[in-house]
C-alpha cells in the first residue's frame, strides 16, 4: 500500500461535483494564488468551479485552457510532484465531452489514459458490461432512455459508453478502439492492465457499489504512485474512492448547528428538471413554506420590467420572513422555446442574473441557503454570494454538500449554503433539506 496521497485536482463543470466528499475548498475563482491555496490545503482533493456546463463550446474551452494554464504555473511553485486530473461532470453523461478532456490533455498532458467513469451511486447511476444505467423508481433505465439524453444541448444516443465516445468524439475514438475494464476485472486486480495504459487510452470503468469503486482506486493510486499520468472523466463517486476522507465532521441530520443564529433562511430553485418540480411541489405544501414565484415569461418578453421583478420578489420574502415564514423564490416551472441554443443559454444567464440580485438583496441575518439546480448554485457561490473559496462542510442528504461561507463575508458571514443539483434526491428531498435547517 502507498503511504503518501496524490493531490486530487478536480475541474468541476457545475458546484455540484463535491457532493460526496467533505472538508475540502471549493475555488470560485482560478487566478494563480487562489489555486495555490487549493493545492496546498491540507485535505488530498479540491475542486475548481468552472460551470463550463453552462457555457458554449467557445467559452467553455477559453475557461478549461486557462484553468490549465494556471494550474501548471501554480503545481510548478508548489512543487506538486504527484497529482490526478478530473474532468468532473453529470452522471448522466451530459456536458463538453471530449472538448474538456482534449483540452486539459493538450495542456497538461502527456496523459497515459483517460477514463469514463460516470456511476453515481447516491443519484442511482451504475455501470455494468460498460452499460450506463439509472435507476428510475427502481428500475434500471439505459440512459439513452431518460429525459437527460433528449437535452437540448448535450443529447446523445448510447448507454453502452464505448459507443458513446465513437459518437461524442465524432468517430475519432472508435468504439473498438476503447478499453473496458468490467466488474470482474476490478473486483479481481486491474494494476498490471493499468500499468500497460499508454498515448491518453480511453478507458471505460463500470461501478455497481462504492466498493467497486474503492477497489479500482487503490489499484490504481499504486500505479499512478509508480510514475503514470491519468486523467478521468467521472461523475462524483470515484472521487469519494480516490480522496479516502472517511465520515463528515457533523452527521447530515445535524447540520442545523452550523447555522450562525436561530432564523430560518431563504430556499432558490432554478432548476426545472421534472425531478425538481415534484421536489419544489412537495416542499410548497409545507405549512411554513410561502411560494416566491418569478415569472420566466415576462422576463423573456420584456426585459425592461427586470427591476420591478426583483423589488417585488424581495418585498415578498421580507414579508414572510415577518411573519416567521420561510420563503421558497422559484422560477416558474415551464420551458420556454427559443428559436437556438446560443439564444437559450442567453436567456438562462439573463434568468439567473435576476436571481443573484435577488440572493443580493435577501436580508441579512437569514440562518441557511438552500440552493436547488447545478447552475443555480455556482451563480451562487461566485455571483450572488461572490465568493473567491468556501470551505465543504459535508453533505446534508446524499449528493447535496454543504458550505459555509467565510466569516468575514459583506453580506452573510458563517451562512450554511446548501448546494443541490437538479436531478438527486427523492420527492421529500427538499423538504427533508429544509426540515434539518430549520
Amino acid at each position: 500500500m502507498m503511504n503518501h496521497q496524490p493531490k486530487i485536482i478536480v475541474l468541476d463543470d457545475d458546484p455540484t461535483g463535491s457532493q460526496t466528499v467533505h472538508s475540502c475548498l471549493l475555488l470560485m475563482q482560478w487566478d494563480i494564488d487562489t489555486l495555490r491555496d487549493g493545492l496546498r490545503d491540507q485535505a488530498p482533493i479540491f475542486f475548481i468551479l468552472t460551470n463550463t456546463r453552462a457555457l458554449t463550446p467557445n467559452d467553455a474551452k477559453e475557461v478549461t485552457k486557462e484553468v490549465c494554464c494556471n494550474l501548471k504555473k501554480a503545481i510548478e511553485l508548489e512543487e506538486i510532484k504527484e497529482y490526478l486530473v478530473v474532468s468532473r461532470s453529470d452522471s448522466t453523461l451530459r456536458g463538453h465531452y471530449p472538448l474538456e478532456t482534449d483540452v486539459i490533455a493538450e495542456e497538461l498532458g502527456e496523459f497515459d489514459a483517460h477514463f469514463l467513469i460516470p456511476a453515481f451511486f447516491e443519484g442511482g447511476r451504475i455501470t455494468r458490461n460498460s452499460i450506463h444505467y439509472l435507476l428510475v423508481n427502481g428500475v434500471e433505465t439505459p440512459v439513452h432512455k431518460t429525459e437527460f439524453a433528449q437535452d437540448s444541448v448535450f443529447g446523445y444516443k448510447y448507454s453502452y459508453l464505448p459507443d458513446y465516445v465513437e459518437e461524442k468524439t465524432k468517430s475519432r475514438i472508435t468504439a473498438n478502439k476503447v478499453e473496458r475494464f468490467l466488474l470482474n476485472d476490478i473486483r479481481n486486480n486491474t494494476q498490471n492492465r493499468l500499468r500497460e495504459l499508454k498515448n491518453n487510452q480511453c478507458v471505460v470503468v463500470d461501478g455497481e457499489t462504492q466498493e467497486d469503486l474503492d477497489k479500482f482506486a487503490q489499484d490504481l493510486l499504486q500505479v499512478a504512485s509508480e510514475g503514470k499520468k491519468f486523467l478521468f472523466r467521472s461523475a462524483a463517486s470515484i472521487l469519494t474512492s480516490l480522496a479516502r476522507l472517511g465520515k463528515q465532521p457533523i452527521e447530515a441530520e445535524n447540520m442545523a448547528k452550523y447555522k450562525p443564529h436561530a432564523n430560518s433562511g431563504v430556499v432558490i430553485v432554478g432548476s426545472h428538471v421534472k425531478k425538481t418540480t415534484s421536489q419544489l411541489n412537495q416542499l410548497l405544501q409545507q405549512p411554513d413554506i410561502v411560494g416566491v414565484e418569478i415569472d420566466v415569461t415576462i422576463l423573456r418578453d420584456n426585459l425592461v420590467r427586470r427591476e420591478e421583478i426583483i423589488k417585488s420578489a424581495l418585498d415578498k420574502v421580507v414579508q414572510t420572513f415577518n411573519n416567521n415564514k420561510t420563503p421558497v423564490i422559484y422560477t416558474s416551472r415551464q420551458e420556454l422555446n427559443f428559436s437556438n441554443i446560443e439564444t437559450r443559454l442567453e436567456f438562462g444567464k439573463e434568468v439567473s442574473k435576476v436571481l443573484m440580485d435577488i440572493v443580493r438583496g435577501l436580508p441579512h441575518d437569514i440562518g441557511f441557503l438552500i440552493s436547488k439546480g447545478g447552475i443555480t448554485s455556482n451563480d451562487v457561490l461566485s455571483d450572488g454570494l461572490a465568493l473567491k473559496e468556501a470551505r465543504l462542510l459535508g453533505q446534508i442528504l446524499a449528493g447535496c454538500s454543504v458550505i459555509i461561507t467565510p466569516e468575514n463575508h459583506y453580506l452573510f458571514p458563517n451562512l450554511p449554503v446548501v448546494l443541490f443539483p437538479g436531478n438527486v434526491g427523492d420527492d421529500q428531498g427538499l423538504v427533508t433539506a429544509y426540515q434539518r435547517l430549520k
